[in-house]
């Protein structure tokens, strides 16, 4: 469904990606785990296209879309959970959500999927009036993933979706990217949590200094001794 083909990143003389190579398969989870600085991020940032590619290809249903504008990648059905949430902290929740459905012509369709952003969120719904900026964080994260959905993702990237919230919110959130896999989206997931991410992924690759060292489905390296050291806090 999406492939990376020989991607590299530069940051003036820095090189952020050194050739990556990466298959999502429909209706896979697929995780990228990594140290900070690894490149994570940058990969999923050089798929959106924002940040530009200084070689290498990314491939959407066999169509090149390596140098298509950002909206355009939208569109086609490609959509990415910033790190961070960046929700818009001024606008009602609800206006952060009709955001995430800009590219969009269709407003019977829109309002479906607003509908069903608040079945799946229903605090959102109950919050759809209050200005996204007085929200917990965990109700930040669930507005971000909603405003993506708004788009009609048929790809959702989740840049470390779990960062900076507390343990039973951690839970909550794992369990949101396995029903948005059982409703159909295919997940690429940048994730700090290598253990948790491991565990629901269906394949997984690891990044150290902008370079693919290991990959693998996500149960065989959440088992292999060296991830187990390097990621999950395991015992030498």
């Amino acid at each position: 469904m999406l492939e990376v083909v020989d991607l590299h990143v530069n940051y003036g003389g820095i090189a952020a990606l050194r050739g990556i190579n990466l298959t999502i398969k429909e209706n896979q989870i697929v995780t990228l785990i990594g140290a900070n600085g690894a490149g994570k991020s940058s990969t999923l940032r050089a798929i959106m296209g924002l940040v530009k590619k200084s070689s290498g290809k990314v491939l959407y249903k066999g169509e090149d879309i390596s140098n298509l504008p950002t909206k355009d990648i939208v569109t086609k059905g490609i959509t990415m959970v910033p790190e961070g949430r960046r929700v818009f902290a001024n606008l009602t929740v609800e206006e952060n959500l009709l955001l995430g459905a800009y590219t969009r012509t269709d407003q019977r369709a829109v309002a479906q999927d607003l509908e069903a952003v608040y079945n799946t969120f229903p605090r959102l719904k109950e919050r759809s009036w209050q200005k996204a900026g007085t929200l917990s964080g965990g109700e930040q994260q669930m507005l971000a993933v909603g405003r993506a959905l708004m788009s009609s993702p048929q790809i959702l990237m989740m840049d470390e979706p779990s960062l900076g919230l507390a343990p039973l919110l951690v839970k909550e959130v794992f369990e949101i990217i396995l029903l948005l896999r059982e409703r159909g989206n295919t997940i690429l997931l940048v994730e700090q949590n290598a253990k948790k991410a491991l565990e629901i992924a269906d394949y997984a690759y690891v990044l150290e200094t902008g370079q693919l060292v290991l990959e693998g489905p996500g149960q065989a390296l959440l088992e292999d001794a060296k991830v187990q050291e390097a990621y999950l806090g395991a015992a030498r």
